[in-house]
């Protein structure tokens, strides 16, 4: 047997959109199929209803407004990615919420670089996730880059390392931000700024291993309502490069 066939055919290493959920939604099911058209078009639906609250967040920001959106688009996650079939409901809803977060730091980081040569990083970090994400599904469909099973692993284990190192700045920047603000990834200098390059370009790798996800599952007829759940999984990665770049403006406005 060829060894590419006993690889796992729906791995990935973006949390939303974990291999166990994919094969496990195909067992059994019946109905209309999981379709790429389809995924494609709620993902635009999610990006839209995206754009509309992180309007909202720039414009009408208020502190309740960002910790509602913050806990309550950790909680809708959390409940999508553990039962994919409330994706159809849900995944809109997360859109929504996180979209006020994205447009709130959005304001944060224009007012933090208003008087900088990064004036306009929030229209530079939308045009930059956007030709990403363009540069990646191209690479992807035309197989230029193929993702392998050495790509999968290496880039799932970088993932979760970042993820990790995310969560403990997350929970100890609570009770000593100076400790967390000390690290050097964190600042402007030089290791900051190739941390957040190595971050871009690992969330750009992500969009790989979610195309490939989706087309298999596509492949696999997983059911309808995981169209839903692989369009919050692709919008997952794009608020985190999104989010990336705009870092990655600020520690560059800040050495100005």
């Amino acid at each position: 047997m060829n060894r590419n066939e006993n690889r796992n055919p729906f791995r990935t290493s973006n949390p939303a959109m974990r291999e166990d959920t994919f094969m496990n939604a195909q067992v059994g099911t019946s109905g209309e199929p999981m379709t790429l058209t389809g995924t494609l078009g709620k993902t635009g639906l999610m990006l839209g209803l995206l754009m509309i609250t992180a309007t909202l967040g720039f414009i009408y920001f208020t502190t309740a407004g960002m910790l509602v959106s913050v806990f309550g688009s950790i909680i809708l996650g959390l409940i999508i990615g553990f039962k994919p079939t409330t994706a159809p409901f849900l995944a809109p809803a997360y859109a929504l919420v996180k979209g006020y977060f994205v447009g709130a730091f959005s304001l944060f980081v224009s007012v933090a670089l208003a008087k900088t040569e990064y004036a306009a990083a929030v229209p530079i970090a939308v045009a930059g996730t956007l030709i990403t994400l363009g540069i990646m599904l191209t690479l992807y469909a035309t197989r230029i880059i193929r993702v392998t099973e050495t790509m999968r692993s290496v880039i799932i284990g970088l993932t979760l390392a970042v993820g990790v190192l995310y969560l403990f700045s997350l929970v100890v920047g609570m009770f000593a931000p100076a400790f967390i603000g000390s690290f050097a990834i964190y600042k402007s200098g030089p290791i900051g700024i190739i941390f957040s390059v190595f971050v871009i370009g690992l969330a750009a790798f992500n969009f790989l291993l979610d195309f490939d996800m989706v087309e298999r599952g596509v492949q696999g007829r997983a059911p309808k309502y995981m169209e839903w759940y692989g369009a919050f999984g692709i919008t997952v990665t794009l608020v985190w490069l999104y989010l990336e770049i705009l870092r990655l403006l600020m520690k560059l406005g800040s050495n100005r």
